[in-house]
């Protein structure tokens, strides 16, 4: 700190105002602007929107510049597929670029499959009203009273959504259409037109890893991505995709064995990945089919080597499809990591219980919740079960069959 100045001898014109103080405001730098992206109002990020306005909300407002979302794939790598259709086609319509790489489907492929945008003046947001009992009219419900201490609690909204709007809204039923996709500019890895060879012994990575990392520094140096190059044009953000990473198709053995003998290799392409992406205005979203994978400590250290990470628990196939409880959504979704930028402690969702369901034209993200009437649901179909088996039970004593037994 400088010393302070002495005023003794001196006129008290020549004097400093008692308001004078050798310290300076530190202006804060200007922020780069990026059509599609905004400043996180908490760490000062910058962000851009997932395609999935329930999504964003989740992850703090969107996702980092420079940063990893992991999602686990569902047994069927249906809705997973679903978030990384948004994510690309979030980046189409705000002209970002495209790095897609894929070992099964050509990137083409994925990219004819994104989401229709939805017309602004249509995808006006409306704040989602509670669920009305049909049987009671509507005075009746007004009429309706409930416990004392209930009563100046505030209403609960099963819809996660922020006050000002980013991002745009997209029809699932509709795919894109070829002009608006042919308007953005792709770059694409498909593995079968890259030949690999079988890595050297020493290498923890495997070749087609090693070959995606090269092919995505290539894309960012050229492309001018690169923060620390000159900047001769105007800035843009690289949305990477990266579908079923750790899995045989990538030549890799994580999912197929118990011991396998690859078992760093994909955490070593996390670690390059997220080294790579800190200097770069690019941002990624993998997916992983974790529930192959039998080590889960492995795991845990693919989860902690990326920003962000969420894992899709699907209904289908399961007891839960049938069950009451989940009646109105088609999977539950489990955040695992939230990232840590710029701030010692970082921002932890307000609801940990979150499903998700894909309706006609809309994937959304809600907190779960209990419809009012399961239990009576619940006590219909059991007393309907109940008297179903015992009118099976009467038919077969009065059929002569007395030792037949039906336990309830």
């Amino acid at each position: 700190m400088a010393a302070p100045v002495s005023t003794v001898g001196k006129p008290s014109a020549e004097r400093l105002p008692l308001n004078t103080t050798s310290f300076q405001k530190k202006t804060r730098t200007k922020l780069i602007s990026i059509p599609g992206t905004r400043p996180s109002v908490q760490n000062g990020q910058l962000l851009v929107s997932t395609g999935v306005t329930s999504l964003d909300y989740l992850l703090g407002g969107g996702l980092a510049v420079g940063t990893v979302l992991l999602v686990e794939e569902d047994r069927y790598d249906s809705y997973s597929r679903m978030i990384l259709k948004y994510f690309l086609a979030e980046g189409v319509v705000c002209r970002h670029e495209l790095f897609v790489a894929s070992a099964q489907d050509n990137p083409d492929d994925i990219l004819q499959e994104l989401p229709a945008p939805i017309l602004d003046d249509v995808a006006i947001h409306k704040p989602v009203e509670q669920p009305r009992l049909s049987c009671e009219p509507q005075d009746s419900l007004d009429a309706m009273k409930i416990a004392w201490r209930y009563q100046n609690l505030p209403k609960v909204q099963s819809a996660l959504a922020s006050s000002s709007r980013f991002g745009h809204y997209y029809d699932v039923s509709k795919t894109m259409e070829p002009e608006i996709r042919q308007a953005a500019k792709c770059h694409r890895f498909y593995l079968t037109e890259h030949p690999t060879q079988s890595p050297p012994t020493h290498s923890t990575m495997l070749e087609s890893y090693s070959a995606l990392l090269k092919s995505l520094q290539e894309v960012i140096n050229s492309e001018g991505f690169d923060v620390a190059a000159p900047m001769s044009k105007s800035r843009n953000i690289l949305r990477i995709g990266l579908p079923s990473l750790g899995s045989a198709l990538w030549g890799d053995d994580l999912s197929c064995h118990d011991n396998p003998r690859n078992g760093h290799a994909l955490a070593t392409f996390f670690y390059g990945l997220r080294a790579m992406l800190r200097s770069s205005l690019a941002v990624a979203v993998v997916t992983v089919p974790s529930h192959l994978i039998q080590d889960r400590a492995l795991m845990g250290n693919i989860t902690r080597l990326c920003d962000n990470a969420i894992a899709l628990e699907s209904f289908k196939g399961s007891e839960r499809e049938t069950n009451p409880l989940y009646k109105d959504y088609h999977g539950l979704l489990h955040v695992r990591q939230v990232p840590h930028l710029n701030c010692l402690a970082s921002k932890l969702p307000d609801h940990k219980d979150l499903a998700f369901k894909l309706k006609r034209k809309q994937f959304t993200i809600e907190r779960l919740h209990l419809p009012p009437d399961l239990s009576e649901t619940v006590s219909r179909v059991s007393r309907g079960e109940l008297a179903g088996a015992a009118a099976v039970a009467s038919a077969c004593g009065s059929g002569g069959s007395g030792n037949k037994h039906l336990d309830f």
